[in-house]
């Protein structure tokens, strides 16, 4: 993981060795956020980009407060997936006009606030239209609003598809002239279009096929708009390498295939802002989850290390979030970094069930009571994705360095 360097054997995280690391926090487990990878992240990509995509970050993926507040200030707009997400964008000083609504399941409570708010929501049923009709005229306030449209096609090769085939998300494509009738019958505000076919994608190839086809499905859509599209987002999609064989995702034929579309809208829809949305790969490998090392035992010659946290603070790297076939997240002796001694085993947390699992007979440095067990690519889907509750154990914090 070089994006964290090692000092005198220790992992060194936002500049600070892990055991003062640790010792700040106060307890364990806990998960860190480094400021500057997160930074570097977000240069790195915009050096590839076309300079008129704009980037935006999709909270969900990490909506920890402070973290939030920093992304906020790198990138030209937040995703939100909730009214709950929808307050801490705007508490971190997110531009209500560069803000946008997904979600299947939108509650009228949140549309209200979305609208009163007076940010994008994408609209994903036919029943959001005639609520956010309601509420406009209720308030006076029309509402601002885009199509978030279910694809005729999928991205492949992706770790989750959020489009194409049958879906819960957005409007399947041939619905959609319906929907932007009723739209412009409802006198709300249209902008444009949202398509986010999958996520977790490691094949350049791959993403610049759907983002091509995004871009046709939308300007062949755009006939029967109300009125002219001034935003599109085409998703995202980047994936992070979390297991052995996995390469870091390559920009360039991303960022050349980009600047393509870039060129072509502003000739076929020249009104219109193109957004690129990504979660994980702005965060994901800018976090580690850190526990503490509790106990020490062998069970017919297997030794396992069990820890103070597990499934209920990282249920991703249990296996649990998703993985058919478990794979071990990238996992350290944080403070051993230099040990030459090294040793076959499996870290596992305190919980009663066989699914507490960090690393599956994983070859890490020989390790003790009191020693710090690192999971990397832990910046995404962690904290808030996981069962914090289950058990009655102790919560586990966030901080940002």
């Amino acid at each position: 993981m070089r994006q964290f360097p090692i000092r005198d054997g220790e992992l060194v995280v936002g500049g600070m060795p892990l055991t003062r690391l640790a010792a700040r926090v106060g307890q364990t487990p806990f998960y860190a956020y480094d400021r500057g990878s997160l930074t570097r992240r977000v240069a790195e990509l915009r050096a590839v980009l076309p300079p008129a995509l704009k980037l935006h970050y999709a909270m969900k993926a990490n909506p920890m407060p402070a973290l939030v507040c920093h992304m906020a200030g790198l990138v030209d707009g937040i995703d939100v997936a909730s009214g709950g997400e929808l307050k801490v964008a705007l508490d971190a000083g997110a531009n209500p006009h560069e803000t946008s609504f997904a979600g299947p399941g939108k509650q009228r409570t949140e549309m209200q606030q979305a609208v009163a708010a007076g940010i994008l929501i994408n609209i994903e049923s036919f029943r959001e239209v005639r609520e956010l009709a309601a509420i406009s005229d209720q308030t006076g306030d029309r509402a601002r609003v885009a199509v978030r449209v279910n694809p005729d096609f999928e991205l492949k090769s992706s770790g989750m598809k959020m489009g194409g085939g049958a879906k819960q998300f957005g409007v399947d494509a041939e619905q959609v002239p319906e929907l932007l009738a009723e739209i412009g019958r409802s006198g709300l505000n249209f902008e444009g279009f949202h398509l986010f076919a999958g996520s977790q994608n490691l094949k350049p190839e791959a993403i610049v096929e759907a983002q091509g086809k995004s871009f046709e499905l939308a300007f062949r859509l755009a006939a029967a708009a109300p009125s002219p599209v001034r935003f599109l987002n085409l998703g995202g999609g980047f994936g992070i390498p979390y297991f052995p064989g996995e390469q870091p995702l390559d920009l360039a034929p991303i960022g050349a295939a980009l600047a393509t579309i870039v060129d072509r809208a502003s000739h076929e829809l020249p009104e219109a802002e193109l957004v690129l949305e990504l979660g994980r790969y702005l965060v994901g490998e800018a976090g580690i989850y850190v526990t503490r090392i509790v106990d020490r035992k062998i069970s017919r010659g297997h030794c396992y290390l069990v820890a103070d946290g597990g499934l209920h603070h990282h249920l991703s790297a249990s296996g649990n979030f998703g993985q058919v076939i478990r794979k071990n997240y990238p996992v350290a002796i944080g403070n051993r970094m230099a040990s030459s001694e090294r040793e076959t085993v499996s870290v596992v947390g305190p919980l009663c069930t066989p699914l507490d699992l960090l690393a599956d007979r994983m070859e890490l440095a020989t390790a003790e009571p009191g020693d710090l067990v690192v999971v990397f690519q832990s910046g995404a889907y962690g904290f808030t994705a996981s069962p914090q509750a289950f058990l009655g154990h102790p919560a586990c914090v966030e901080v940002m360095v």
